[in-house]
């Protein structure tokens, strides 16, 4: 793995004599810029040195998730998809380039952030780079009506303190879903009269960081106690929706 380190510090004019050491570190972000392989391609993703909301890595569920994709292209496909917790933007930016896959980022309201997803999309080919959303979980969403029928995130369930702010929002996001154009709505009649597939809207999720089975359960439990059904469908990767929602397919 190719690993290059970035100090944009000639972005930042010299400061005054005056002003601290500690000021001038905090204004330079450094990068660690690295070559990742994913199922059937190489990205070249920049990936913050730190960052204090831990959007600076790439960790283990985003691959094994984008394999778990790769074998179910099919119910994916076509889909209009936003991905909570996106970070450096890695998978997103996979998922456009393998499946042409309508796909939104997000992540905290943090503008290093997007600069950063912006930057992985145009080192990557992807021009114009993937829309963005600054949403911190839980505050009001910026779209009142939201159209995604897929929504996916992989080693989001770190913080157990942001799991009722995690839940207010996918809870949003699944119960306000409105489709965007009749191919939303035909896909929707396919599902239901027997077609394979997942339901729609959908939350699927994946990890591989460790956290303790109490942990699993308090987000688990919190999202049936907003009236959310959860399923694992193997491999680490767990199927959310609404309870009302029809499940198609034998392997959902």
């Amino acid at each position: 793995m190719d690993i290059a380190l970035f100090s944009p510090s000639s972005l930042f004019p010299d400061e005054d004599d005056t002003s601290s050491h500690n000021e001038k570190t905090e204004a330079q972000q450094s990068y660690e810029e690295r070559r990742h392989e994913f199922p059937g391609m190489e990205l070249f993703i920049r990936e913050f040195s730190f960052h204090q909301l831990n959007a600076n890595l790439l960790w283990p569920g985003t691959f094994a998730f984008a394999e778990f994709l790769v074998q179910h292209r099919s119910w994916i496909e076509g889909r209009r998809c936003i991905e909570l917790g996106s970070g450096t933007g890695a998978l997103a930016i996979y998922l456009r380039k393998s499946f042409c896959l309508d796909i939104t980022t997000s992540d905290y309201d943090d503008q290093e952030i997007e600069e950063n997803v912006a930057h992985n999309c145009r080192a990557n080919g992807i021009i114009p780079v993937l829309p963005h959303i600054k949403h911190t979980w839980g505050a009001t969403f910026p779209i009142t009506d939201p159209d995604w029928d897929l929504i996916i995130a992989s080693d989001i369930l770190l913080y157990v303190k942001q799991y009722t702010n995690l839940i207010k929002t996918l809870s949003f996001l699944l119960k306000s879903y409105k489709p965007k154009d009749n191919k939303a709505v035909k896909r929707m009649e396919i599902e239901q009269n027997g077609g394979v597939g997942f339901p729609q809207p959908v939350f699927l999720m994946s990890w591989r960081r460790r956290i303790g089975k109490e942990d699993e359960s308090l987000f688990f439990t919190g999202c049936e106690n907003v009236g959310l059904e959860v399923k694992h469908i193997g491999s680490r990767v767990y199927c959310i929706k609404p309870r009302h929602a029809t499940v198609s397919g034998d392997n959902i």
